[in-house]
């Protein structure tokens, strides 16, 4: 039993190091073809970055304001029930605004993001994979790098701040009806309370998580894809485990710039 435990514990260091091995790669081989590509003779895909933001960033609004709007309100619920107890309602506004915008809204918005843009990107790179589309693309002179990943990778880089503050402004309107709706509070004291209770640390600490979220998926997502193997089962299982690392690893790294702000403070 030890020694199945021990050998348990050592498959599953062997892939993490490979898996963190090839994500260094890849992060080094786009960086390369972002930043140097023009000098080596890759043409910068402006078009295609323009129509992946459009996928991962106008057609997700719909979902992230569903699900910020209902998050909002399920936090000024909560926080009502417990200061109701200490007569102080009137701060609910102030702590619903703080708690979306430092944490609910760029997690949240982070894992939808895994979860719909993040699994497509793998699937769509994994089936070129299996189907040998990527070869053809290699025999052509065609680097899969910069024609595929740096499109999908700053397409998330870009839009994922952007949703993230259209779900703060959704998740803090949800608190608001709540406020106004079941607590009688004033709309226009509600949004003050919200608005004085805010500072610009807070949006600046929402902003730089959702660049390395936006990086974690991107690049968790294109190397799941580029390394399928196994045909549609293969896609399949890329597609689960590049959710479920893009989603670990976005807890990690919200856990990490929390505590950093938070120590500096």
């Amino acid at each position: 039993m030890i020694l199945s435990g021990v050998q348990t514990v050592g498959r599953f260091a062997q892939q993490f190091l490979t898996d963190a091995g090839l994500l260094w790669r890849l992060l080094i081989a786009t960086g390369n073809r972002l930043f140097l590509g023009k000098f080596q003779g890759y043409r910068f895909r402006f078009r295609a970055t323009l129509q992946q933001s459009v996928r991962a960033g106008f057609d997700s609004l719909p979902l992230v304001g569903l699900i910020s709007v209902l998050v909002g309100m399920i936090v000024a619920f909560q926080l009502a029930y417990q200061l109701g107890k200490m007569g102080a309602t009137s701060m609910v506004g102030s702590l619903v605004a703080i708690t979306v915008t430092r944490e609910l809204a760029p997690l949240l918005t982070a894992i939808i993001m895994a979860g719909r843009y993040g699994s497509a990107i793998t699937a769509e790179l994994g089936t070129m994979k299996v189907s040998q589309e990527l070869d053809a693309l290699t025999m052509m002179g065609i680097d899969p790098i910069a024609f595929l990943v740096v499109p999908r990778l700053l397409a998330l880089i870009i839009t994922l701040p952007c949703l993230i503050i259209f779900a703060d402004t959704i998740g803090i309107l949800g608190g608001m009806i709540v406020g106004v709706g079941t607590l009688g509070l004033g709309p226009g004291g509600y949004l003050a309370s919200s608005l004085d209770a805010l500072q610009l640390r807070d949006l600046f600490t929402g902003l730089v998580k959702a660049v390395g979220f936006g990086a974690i998926i991107g690049l968790v997502g294109c190397q799941q894809g580029l390394s399928t193997l196994g045909g549609a089962e293969g896609v399949g299982r890329s597609t689960t485990t590049s959710v479920v690392h893009s989603i670990v690893l976005i807890i990690g790294a919200d856990l990490f710039v929390t505590a950093l702000f938070y120590l500096g403070d």
